[in-house]
C-alpha cells in the first residue's frame, strides 16, 4: 500500500539534508566541475572519431558530465540508508506502520530530487565555458531523463544497502559497479570507438541510453533513436524499482 504522506515526509527530510549540507552540494559538483573544465577545454579542437564535424567536444561532453552527475549521486544514495541504520533512524521507520514500498518510494524521490538538482546546477554552470542551452521545453524535457536516470541508479545504491551493513564495504563495491557503467556509456567518447566484444557491455549499459537520451534534447545528437533510449530507461527503472522494493523487504535492513 502506498502512503503518499510518508513518502512526503521522507522526500522532505532528504531535501532538508541536502539544503543544510553546504559541503555535500559542494563536494558532489566539485569532480564534474573538475572534468568538465579539464577535458572539455582540453580536448576542445580535437576531432573525435564518429562525431559530426558541427558537433565541437564541449557540446558532446556536458550531457555526458549530468550523466556522471546523476549516475554517482543516484548510486551513493544507498549510503545515506546505512547511515540511517547505524544511527538507528531507519529501524524507528521501520516499526512504524508505513509501508516498506513507501519508504522506498520515499528514498527515491528524495534522491531524485537532489540528483536532478545537482545535474541542474552542472547544466548551468557549462554555460560559462561556452556550451549552448536548448530551448526551454528541451530542459524541460531533459530534466524527465534525467529523473529516469537518477531512479535507476537510485534503486541500484538502495539494492546494494537493503543486504550491506558496512558502509566502506559499500563505497568500494559501489565504486567497483560505477566507473565501468561511467566509462562504457559514451560520456567520454562515442561508443562506436570501442571495440567491438565491449561494445556488447556498452549496449547493456542503462546509462549509454540516458546519456544518449540528454544529448539528443540538448545538442540535437543522438546515436540512437531517441525513443529507443526512452523505452530502454523507462522499462529499466520500473523494473529496478520493484526490485528496490522486495530487496528491501527481503533484505537485512535493521
Amino acid at each position: 500500500m502506498i502512503q503518499p504522506a510518508a513518502i512526503y515526509v521522507l522526500w522532505l527530510r532528504e531535501m532538508l539534508k541536502f539544503v543544510r549540507a553546504k559541503s555535500r552540494m559542494i563536494g558532489a559538483i566539485a569532480m564534474p566541475v573538475f572534468m568538465l573544465v579539464f577535458l572539455g577545454l582540453g580536448f576542445r579542437r580535437v576531432e573525435f572519431p564518429g562525431l559530426p564535424p558541427e558537433i565541437g567536444y564541449l557540446q558532446y561532453l556536458v550531457p555526458g558530465i549530468v550523466g556522471m552527475t546523476l549516475l554517482f549521486t543516484g548510486a551513493f544514495t544507498g549510503m545515506s540508508v546505512l547511515m540511517d541504520r547505524q544511527f538507528g533512524f531507519l529501524k524507528e521507520v521501520m516499526v512504524t506502520p508505513v509501508s516498506r514500498v513507501s519508504i522506498v518510494l520515499g528514498r527515491i524521490a528524495g534522491g531524485a530530487s537532489t540528483s536532478i538538482i545537482q545535474a541542474l546546477m552542472m547544466l548551468f554552470l557549462s554555460v560559462f565555458l561556452g556550451f549552448a542551452l536548448p530551448s526551454l521545453p528541451m530542459i524541460a524535457a531533459s530534466a524527465v531523463i534525467m529523473l529516469l536516470i537518477s531512479v535507476i541508479f537510485i534503486c541500484i545504491g538502495l539494492i546494494l544497502s537493503s543486504f550491506m551493513k558496512d558502509i566502506h564495504g559499500f563505497n568500494t563495491i559501489t565504486n567497483f559497479i560505477i566507473f565501468p557503467i561511467f566509462l562504457l556509456s559514451g560520456a567520454l567518447f562515442p561508443v562506436q570507438n570501442l571495440p567491438v566484444a565491449i561494445q556488447v557491455f556498452a549496449y547493456l549499459d542503462p546509462l549509454t541510453y540516458g546519456v544518449d537520451a540528454l544529448r539528443g534534447v540538448l545538442i540535437g545528437y543522438a546515436a540512437f533513436n531517441i525513443w529507443l533510449d526512452l523505452a530502454v530507461l523507462l522499462l529499466t527503472s520500473a523494473a529496478l524499482v520493484f526490485a528496490s522494493g522486495y530487496c528491501f523487504r527481503k533484505g537485512e535492513v535493521l
